[in-house]
């Protein structure tokens, strides 16, 4: 298995690089890496998919942020693959390479298919979903191909026709000093081609939108933010593209009683201070049943015990986080006259007991007060 470059190196930026250094330094590498630069060279497309990778996921934010605390192994667990082909490249980044040097995209790949876009969908779970991982169904509305014109656009027998203005390239070209310029065609808007008789159902776009329902398999550990990609689920691409990704951002209801910091869970046990003085064996509930947690005595006021291996099942598969119980004692209240009785003699003998051990250090400290004089 080959081993993946740092993403910061092969662009030649450092970590705090913005948008505008990043555009830069990727355009630079993919002029010259192009493909239609360097025909028949497996290292420059390899170099160039390599720079495509790179800059995808560091202009994303959340991708970037994913990168720099998990590195690679991060972006495979949250869904990222990379790009399929050029067509990928060159539908996602047509921006950096438009009007440079007559490479629009790709000279003659314009007027093929384009992918299509991404779909974002929200989705809440309780606390105990997002904890052990659920499956779920869920609705999306989305374009998809039109069933009457299967995505040509044209009318039952109809044809595309090649585009008038730029001959079918989907281009129209400038010369300025020594450089051609290409610019995508405005009146096929690339496609090299224009309906004339457009199909009814969608007027000539060759989508329709459709309600589909997708089954989401939510792994255990996801957490508020999160989210899962469902690759080819997103909207059908154009003139044959690809259809672009499901985008499931994870939101999670807050639970009654556990509270999460990270793969860790953390609760609140109240205890009376009669348990915390004479100990206590306690039944306290974990995310799978309850579990005995022995109060040793003389137990003070904020107290921690934990429960290890009893916490959030981590996404990267290395185990669990534990269960943080924090101990809160209690001030009873409404006491009864008998109760009133008990704590009033323990408070004399308390009382008693300090009185004893501070006349013992003093007299102690008179001896030695004594010694030295």
């Amino acid at each position: 298995m080959t081993t993946k470059r740092d993403y910061y190196k092969i662009l030649g930026v450092n970590k705090n690089a913005g948008d505008d250094e990043l555009k830069k330094a990727y355009r630079k590498l993919a002029m010259r890496y192009h493909p239609d630069k360097n025909p028949g060279d497996k290292e420059a497309e390899e170099q160039f998919k390599e720079a495509a990778e790179a800059y995808e996921v560091l202009k994303d934010s959340q991708k970037r942020n994913i990168y720099d605390q998990y590195g690679h192994k991060g972006l495979e667990g949250s869904g990222f693959s990379g790009f399929g082909d050029f067509d990928d490249i060159f539908s996602s980044f047509g921006d950096v390479f438009e009007n440079f040097f007559g490479m629009g995209g790709r000279g003659r790949s314009r007027s093929r298919g384009k992918r299509g876009a991404d779909i974002r969908y929200d989705l809440t779970l309780s606390f105990m979903e997002a904890a052990f991982g659920t499956e779920t169904e869920i609705d999306i509305n989305k374009p998809d191909i039109c069933p009457d014109c299967k995505g040509s656009g044209c009318a039952d027998g109809a044809e595309p026709e090649t585009c008038s203005h730029c001959h079918g390239t989907g281009q129209m070209t400038q010369s300025q000093g020594f450089f051609t310029v290409r610019t995508t065609c405005r009146y096929c808007g690339g496609a090299g081609q224009v309906i004339s008789n457009p199909c009814v159902l969608c007027r000539g776009t060759g989508q329709v939108n459709i309600n589909k329902k997708v089954t989401l398999k939510i792994p255990a550990g996801v957490d508020e933010g999160s989210r899962l990609r469902l690759t080819g689920e997103g909207a059908a691409g154009s003139r044959g593209g690809v259809p672009g990704d499901l985008y499931a951002f994870i939101h999670v209801r807050p639970h009654n009683f556990f509270e999460r910091d990270g793969e860790n869970i953390i609760c609140q046990i109240p205890i009376s201070f009669v348990q915390a003085a004479l100990g206590d064996d306690l039944s306290v509930p974990t995310l799978k049943a309850d579990k005995t947690l022995v109060i040793p005595a003389g137990t003070q006021p904020g107290a921690v015990f934990r429960f290890i291996g009893e916490g959030i099942p981590s996404l990267r598969g290395d185990g669990r986080g534990n269960q943080i119980i924090q101990i809160a004692i209690k001030t009873p209240v409404n006491l009864n006259k008998k109760q009133e009785k008990l704590l009033t003699e323990f408070a004399r003998i308390e009382s008693n007991k300090i009185t004893s051990k501070l006349k013992n250090i003093f007299k102690g400290e008179s001896v030695k007060s004594a010694r030295k004089a």
